[in-house]
This record gives structure tokens, C-alpha cells and sequence, in this order.
């Protein structure tokens, strides 16, 4: 994995040069791909921050059940979520693979970021995906919504999902699933 992390760094590197790369990342766009069960999945490389090993998360009450909990990174507090539990699937089993990825979305304050954590089963590679190949989201055949959903490539004979990490990772829609959770959790406890 030190091997992928280097590489994305790379990548992260090449964002910053002369006016020929800059047309190249016109035509071509970065990802790291995935894997949630059997699916494929990818984020856009330029706001991933590092990939770390999954590690002990401390629980923090009354969150939607997608979020796992916080850690600790390097004296910042990172909530991290569970994607699968994100898209309405299990939660993701920890396993030997199961890594955390710190990703900088934006927050509802204009210009400003945060750092979060989203739990996958394995990272596979960093691909160059030509922005021809992409695809805009269907309006079927995802369990996910669309409007999650950046665009589909195709890679290898395999589709990718690739994802709009601003709108998965938002905090105002992860405000309202913990409203439903609780209001779910209430009329559990009426019943």
C-alpha cells in the first residue's frame, strides 16, 4: 500500500505543473479505485489527503449509523464513515484489507474544509481515466442515488462508479439522516 500512497502523492505533484500538464489533466482525470463488497468504486484523487490502515475508531453516540466514529490523526478529530452503510448495505467487515481514506471535503461555510475518513474494503490503483470515458450517472440500474454518483467509466470490461464526494460526504445530508435515525429511534421506543 506505501507503494499506492506514493503514487497518488505523485500525482497530487504533477496537478502543479507547466501548461502541457495542465491540458493533459483537462482531457484525463485521476481516480483511486476501490472496492465496497463487490463493487467498484472511485474518488477523484484530488482531494484525498492519505490512506491510512483501518484503526480502532472511537464510538460517539447518537451518530447515524454510517458513521463509524472518530480517530485520531495526528491530533485532529476525523469522523469516518462507512460507505457500504452510506448507500444502505451492510456495514463494511474489517479485515486485513479494510482501509480508511482521509478525504478534504468542502463545508457548508464557503472556503473552508474538513478532513474525513471513509471506510473501504481495499484500495486497488490510481487510474488515469480519460474524461471522454466518463459517462453521466443513470437514473437506474445503482442502488445508489444519482445525484451521489459523478459519472460511470468503464475500465478493463468493469464499470466504475465514480463518486461526487461533495455530495456523499455532506454534512447538511448527513444532518438530516441523523434526523431520521433519531426520529426512528423515538418511535422505536414508543411502540
Amino acid at each position: 500500500m506505501n507503494a499506492l500512497v506514493k503514487s497518488t502523492h505523485q500525482a497530487l505533484a504533477i496537478k502543479t505543473g507547466s501548461k502541457a500538464v495542465t491540458q493533459i489533466a483537462a482531457e484525463e482525470k485521476q481516480y483511486l479505485t476501490f472496492m465496497l463488497g463487490n463493487e467498484m468504486f472511485s474518488i477523484g484523487i484530488l482531494c484525498i489527503k492519505e490512506i491510512i490502515w483501518y484503526a480502532d475508531l472511537t464510538e460517539v453516540p447518537m451518530m447515524p449509523l454510517c458513521i463509524r466514529g472518530v480517530i485520531n490523526l495526528r491530533g485532529a478529530v476525523v469522523p469516518v464513515m462507512d460507505l457500504s452503510n452510506r448507500f444502505g448495505k451492510p456495514s463494511t467487515p474489517v479485515t486485513k484489507s479494510t482501509c480508511i481514506v482521509i478525504l478534504e471535503v468542502e463545508t457548508q461555510t464557503e472556503g473552508e474544509h474538513q478532513n474525513m475518513g471513509v471506510v473501504v474494503d481495499s484500495v486497488q490503483e490510481v487510474l488515469e481515466i480519460p474524461v471522454s470515458e466518463i459517462e453521466p450517472a443513470p437514473n437506474f440500474g445503482t442502488q445508489i442515488r444519482s445525484e451521489l454518483i459523478e459519472g460511470i467509466a468503464k475500465v478493463n470490461g468493469k464499470f466504475v462508479i465514480l463518486l461526487n464526494v461533495n455530495r456523499v460526504l455532506s454534512s447538511e445530508e448527513l444532518g438530516q439522516i441523523g434526523q431520521v435515525a433519531a426520529m426512528a429511534d423515538m418511535a422505536d421506543m414508543g411502540a
